[in-house]
């Protein structure tokens, strides 16, 4: 059985005909199979859909309870026969609930991984190696220059900060599903327990995190709040809210954004960021590397990212490689918009 014969980049995204079903499709198909709830990953509009319990949830939150005709919460290390393969779901460590899916056809296995990351992660299961003939890659930091460091010191930086500028508001960047609660969780593991401040776009995914046993402390909106309490806090929103009129209601506020992008200072400035925080849910270049030595490979199809690079660098390493081009994929939730009445400057 040849790896092909099992996926293939289509229209869609990533096919599996033997089984009827796209990975991660980017338009609407009859059967679909879901990595994780990012926007640029999971859409509204397929037919059936399969996934972790986390994932399901967190797209009915973002597109309402008809986001599909049919849903499947798939466990971690269930198996599931589709016509002709098999597939099994595997922590991918990216966001809670994320999955890499592994693909089975008689002796030969194909391990779509989704976005990962190989770093600890207090706000989901962790990442799993899963041995395989083909790996399939993201390469979001598919470049020697991102290696993204220990995310706890990042955290150090923020909270010296905090301490440094006790009058001034830090307002930080984050992404709505994950991020945002990851840093809520290294905040505490810090041993930082005051009230965490959240725009009004983080508080039902936030919310949902609690629900499912993770740990992240008081949290308050920040609609509601007066502006002289908010002095000396802490306050998360999503990145597009850290430019706008709705950052007038903090007191001075340092402008802090986490991302793997944060390495690249020019970014930082393009941004007006104040407080870069190198603190990424993708694997890093060590961690890309690494983790396609430890899958066993032959093979390895890179995706959306740096896909020249690590292509270079596999074929180095005497693996064939190459690069799928998949389109529709980019940052998750990049674009997603500040929640209405948040940005009323009030």
């Amino acid at each position: 059985m040849r790896p092909q014969d099992i996926l293939m980049p289509d229209a869609a995204g990533l096919c599996c005909k033997l089984g009827g079903f796209h990975i991660d499709p980017v338009r609407p198909v009859a059967r679909a199979v879901i990595t994780h709830g990012h926007s640029d990953h999971a859409r509204a509009g397929h037919g059936a859909v399969l996934a972790t319990q986390e994932t399901l949830d967190m797209m009915r939150l973002r597109y309402g309870e008809n986001f599909a005709r049919s849903t499947q919460a798939v466990a971690y290390g269930e198996e599931i026969k589709l016509g002709e393969v098999t597939i099994k779901f595997h922590p991918a460590g990216h966001v809670l609930g994320s999955a890499q899916i592994a693909v089975a056809c008689k002796a030969t296995r194909v391990v779509a991984s989704g976005d990962y990351k190989d770093a600890p992660d207090p706000t989901c299961a962790p990442f799993e190696v899963v041995p395989c003939d083909v790996f399939i890659t993201e390469a979001t930091f598919g470049l020697p220059v991102f290696r993204h460091g220990d995310a706890a010191m990042e955290i150090r930086k923020l909270l010296a900060s905090v301490a440094l500028f006790p009058e001034r508001a830090h307002l930080v960047g984050a992404y709505s599903l994950g991020k945002a609660q990851r840093v809520i969780a290294l905040l505490r593991l810090a041993g930082y327990d005051a009230p965490i401040y959240l725009h009004g776009a983080m508080e039902t995914i936030t919310r949902y995190y609690q629900s499912r046993g993770v740990a992240l402390g008081e949290l308050r909106p920040v609609k509601g709040t007066k502006k002289a309490d908010l002095a000396g806090a802490i306050a998360l929103a999503p990145p597009s809210a850290t430019s706008d009129i709705w950052t007038r209601r903090f007191p001075d506020p340092v402008t802090a954004f986490a991302s793997g992008w944060m390495r690249v200072r020019a970014r930082a400035r393009q941004r007006g960021v104040e407080l870069p925080l190198v603190i990424s849910d993708h694997a890093d270049w060590d961690g890309l590397t690494a983790t396609i030595n430890a899958t066993g490979a032959g093979e390895i199809w890179v995706t959306h990212g740096q896909e020249d690079a690590l292509v270079h660098w596999c074929k180095t390493k005497g693996l064939a490689a190459r690069p799928l081009d998949l389109v529709g994929y980019g940052d998750e939730d990049e674009g997603e918009l500040v929640a209405a009445g948040e940005d009323d400057g009030a």
